[in-house]
């Protein structure tokens, strides 16, 4: 694995992607911050070496660097996931590759439902921990060891300093903010009734098919991560009504303004 990240890494200096300091992970429906970006280098999933390619349709699949907020930043517009047949090193190849260009903190959104109930949808949360329902991990594999500690310590996935700031943010410009607990599935059905009982009772306040296997990456890296989720639907499970992707995807656009606020802010002060 080394020997491919440094062909990414190779490939990617030569088309312009020099020392960004911050690596930026969109989620579904939420691209609306690229319009914020002065974009110097920009380069299809499909053309760099060993990189994986996104499969879904509202994925956008570009790597992209620039400056935001007065800093360099790379930003993936589209992200992979299991539920497309990918493997974890396929998932989380990209956060090896934008740490071995130079980044020090991560950034991560999703698309999540709320399963907290007091949470609505349309509000964002910040993600204080987390539950891996995938069912492995992305450091199990041999020769893991040679990108760093095997036995990575989770007591603490999320940067304190930063959900801090995110905080601090959000109460200066009057933004809603819930914190909690995220619980990451394989999908890419939707849950039950039952499994939304389930997921609450071990502590889940929201639930999506992403963002973990690159957050324990990041640990596994010591890329300082925060991550927001965008709430787009309310998993009730006594009152639970259909959900149509297109109803997730226009209230991620929804609730996106507050993230990017937030993000534009906490760049700024990083």
């Amino acid at each position: 694995m080394v020997k491919i990240i440094q062909e990414s890494v190779e490939f990617l200096r030569q088309r312009g992607f020099d020392s960004p300091e911050i690596g930026i992970i969109l989620g579904t429906g939420l691209g609306q911050i690229i319009e914020h970006v002065d974009v110097l280098a920009e380069v299809s999933y499909n053309h760099i070496p060993s990189f994986p390619t996104a499969t879904v349709e509202f994925h956008k699949g570009k790597l992209i660097y620039g400056m935001l907020s007065n800093k360099k930043i790379i930003l993936m517009q589209g992200r992979f996931h299991l539920y497309e047949g990918y493997s974890f090193n396929d998932v989380t190849f990209p956060v090896r590759v934008m740490k071995e260009l130079g980044i020090k903190k991560l950034l991560v959104s999703n698309a999540s439902g709320a399963i907290n109930l007091n949470f609505k949808k349309g509000e964002i949360m910040l993600i204080d921990d987390h539950i891996n329902l995938q069912g492995g991990s992305p450091l199990a594999f041999k020769g893991v060891g040679k990108l760093g500690e095997r036995f990575v310590d989770m007591s603490a996935p999320y940067d304190t300093e930063m959900n801090q700031k995110i905080r601090e943010i959000a109460k200066d410009k009057g933004i809603k903010l819930h914190e909690g607990v995220y619980a990451s599935v394989v999908g890419p059905q939707l849950e039950t009734r039952a499994e939304y009982r389930y997921l609450k009772i071990i502590g889940a306040d929201a639930v999506g098919m992403s963002t973990v296997p690159e957050v324990i990456v990041a640990n596994h890296l010591n890329l300082a991560v925060s991550a927001i989720s965008v709430l787009t639907d309310e998993c009730d499970p006594d009152n639970l009504e259909a959900v149509d992707i297109a109803d997730i995807i226009a209230m991620a656009g929804k609730a996106e303004p507050d993230m990017i606020t937030i993000f534009t802010e906490l760049i700024k002060s990083i």
